[in-house]
């Protein structure tokens, strides 16, 4: 299975790319020569997520999260936990969420 989540150029350099995903939200962003994506949720208690300063904050009880590795910096996010990220692969100039390839 394949989808596209969006089209590369629309990255931004800095922050990230809100994009739909099956009903739900997505984070993209540039980390390095990389792209990421990662649910729009945060591991306490599903709350959005913004992306200020470097890191994702829950928008509900402020949890942080580093956007390069994922962990859970500070907050009421388990400790140990870290964003959902996606299986994704760069083809034709945009970013495709794949699953079972």
């Amino acid at each position: 299975m394949k989808h596209e989540i969006c089209k590369i150029a629309d990255i931004p350099q800095t922050g990230s790319l809100v994009a739909p995903f099956f009903g739900r939200e997505v984070h993209v962003w540039r980390s390095g020569d990389r792209i990421r994506a990662a649910a729009n949720a945060c591991l306490h208690f599903g709350g959005p997520l913004d992306c200020k300063d470097g890191a994702f904050v829950c928008q509900w009880h402020g949890a942080k999260f580093d956007m390069a590795s994922g962990e859970r910096l500070e907050g009421p996010a388990p400790k140990g936990s870290r964003l959902m990220f996606l299986s994704t692969r760069v083809e034709d100039g945009a970013l495709n969420y794949v699953w079972g390839e």
